[in-house]
């Protein structure tokens, strides 16, 4: 009686139903356009290090998508990370955290930051990297310096008005405003606090916690909205800050919890523009994690809020975005089964699939 909550639904708890018509797979477009880049598919894969590397943001971006290289990684922090890599990759479950403590208290160079971003701009593809709100001020103008494309702030929560006695909080507003690139920042989970990001002039809001299939913060924090609810939400927001600011659209990019095709697809349908999904690339073979995947939650230094996970490899980058697939259980052929998805339903783009209609299942 003293306490009343809303119900919400996860991705599993939802369905797309399909429309009075159907089209053939090929002639559906699932292109996304933020800002002035134009992707062929709407897939950016997460800044974790056990995913993105220059050369395997390099592949993405080669495929038409938009890795984002994580600037508080290994990348950044040791000039050739590959024997630190391997030395996760063998690490027994229960030494993980605490290694990893250890492995990323090195510190974040700046002339690393450049050369890590001339590596991914040397492949001719959008660059985009991330930093937590933290480090933004902090390290900035390097990234700007060295010529990115596109901007990431990404933490678990982000927020427009973080208050702290101990610091100046990040100013997004006036940080953004003075920018010359687009910024994409997250994550956040509810109506109002992504109305009050899309104020701050972000290009694109980040929705979810981040971290997907190796977070903890549920466990640790009590933090938790399912994702079809949160994504609707801040679909809603996007739809009522269009009006307000007589035009302007901010992009919502689904982060987290997609492990399926079909987690994908429902997103999409949800109102996303585009998603942000990590653990699926991890399972490459090309993945600097070796079959192992882990966020930057999982080494925070006191309070750690993932875990390393072993995923093992299933096939090639190539294969798990575009395909073709060898398996049936929506790990591979990520962007085919999408087309499909959406062919199935009657739509001919995102835009339009938005409008699909969802029902709750069970």
């Amino acid at each position: 009686m003293g306490k009343s909550g809303r119900r919400a639904y996860g991705l599993d708890d939802i369905g797309i139903v399909p429309a009075r018509r159907t089209r053939d797979p090929e002639e559906v477009s699932i292109s996304w356009q933020i800002d002035a880049y134009r992707f062929e598919i709407p897939l950016a894969v997460s800044p974790m290090d056990s995913v993105v590397s220059p050369r395997t943001a390099v592949e993405i971006g080669r495929l038409g998508g938009l890795g984002v290289l994580d600037l508080e990684g290994l990348w950044t922090r040791y000039d050739d990370p590959d024997p630190l890599l391997a030395e996760i990759a063998e690490l027994d479950t229960e030494a993980a955290t605490r290694r990893l403590q250890e492995i990323y208290t090195a510190p974040i160079r700046e002339d690393l930051i450049g050369r890590r971003i001339e590596e991914i701009r040397a492949g001719g593809v959008t660059t985009a990297v991330r930093l937590s709100p933290q480090r933004t001020a902090q390290f900035h103008k390097a990234v700007i310096d060295a010529g990115v494309d596109i901007f990431v702030i990404r933490g678990t929560t982000v927020s427009a008005e973080h208050v702290s006695g101990r610091a100046e909080p990040l100013n997004l507003k006036q940080f953004i405003y003075e920018l010359d690139v687009p910024v994409i920042v997250g994550g956040c989970a509810t109506y109002t606090a992504a109305l009050h990001l899309m104020r701050t002039g972000a290009a694109g809001v980040l929705v979810g916690f981040g971290g997907g299939s190796g977070h903890t913060t549920r466990t640790v924090l009590g933090v938790a909205v399912p994702m079809a609810t949160a994504i609707s939400d801040v679909a809603a927001a996007r739809r009522d800050y269009l009006d307000e600011s007589g035009g302007r659209y901010v992009h919502v990019i689904a982060d987290g919890g997609m492990t399926r095709s079909g987690d994908i697809a429902k997103s999409l349908a949800c109102g996303a523009d585009a998603v942000m999904v990590g653990s699926p690339l991890a399972r490459a073979t090309e993945a600097p994690g070796r079959g192992h995947h882990w966020g930057s939650e999982a080494h925070h230094n006191e309070l750690p809020r993932g875990r390393r996970l072993e995923l093992g490899t299933i096939g090639t980058i190539a294969e798990i975005i575009n395909g073709p697939s060898s398996t049936s259980d929506g790990s591979m052929n990520l962007m085919g089964a999408l087309r499909r998805t959406m062919a199935t339903a009657g739509y001919s783009d995102v835009k339009e699939f938005q409008r699909v209609e969802v029902v709750v299942e069970g």
